[in-house]
């Protein structure tokens, strides 16, 4: 059987996506092939990578994608999911043979503001709403 194949988006790439694609990866129990990339490509957030090591899934050496790179490569999707802001989602291009677009309406970790600390608790209940929308997402298709 053929895997579904998702491509999560954001702006930077850097925690939201990274996040949602590795939910996928590890929770899709193979029937899923997940992607991330971003619109402006940026840096991998320490926040995200910290609260996803207290899940036990480790980011850390992921590549931060322009989604314009895999634009070019015409990769094709099942699924493009935005998991940002609905005004920043509309920059998403449209990909040839995508059946389907859904959009995640998730605060940006990195607009986050206090002590390190009171950011990564903000961060952690991103990551929680990311891996309950990723579960509920795998429930829907199978």
């Amino acid at each position: 059987m053929e895997k579904i194949k998702v491509l999560f988006l954001c702006i930077h790439n850097s925690a939201r996506s990274q996040m949602a694609e590795a939910y996928l990866n590890l929770l899709g129990k193979g029937l899923f092939e997940a992607e991330s990339a971003g619109f402006e490509p940026g840096h991998l957030n320490k926040l995200a990578v910290d609260a996803m090591k207290e899940d036990g899934i480790d980011i850390s050496k992921n590549k931060i994608d322009d989604v314009a790179d895999f634009f070019k490569e015409r990769r094709f999707y099942g699924y493009i999911i935005t998991v940002c802001d609905a005004s920043k989602a509309q920059k998403c291009p449209i990909f040839p043979g995508v059946p389907k677009r859904i959009h995640w309406n998730i605060e940006d970790p990195a607009s986050f503001k206090g002590s390190y600390d009171e950011k990564l608790e903000k961060t952690k209940k991103v990551r929680d709403e990311i891996k309950e929308k990723v579960m509920k997402f795998i429930e829907e298709i199978n």
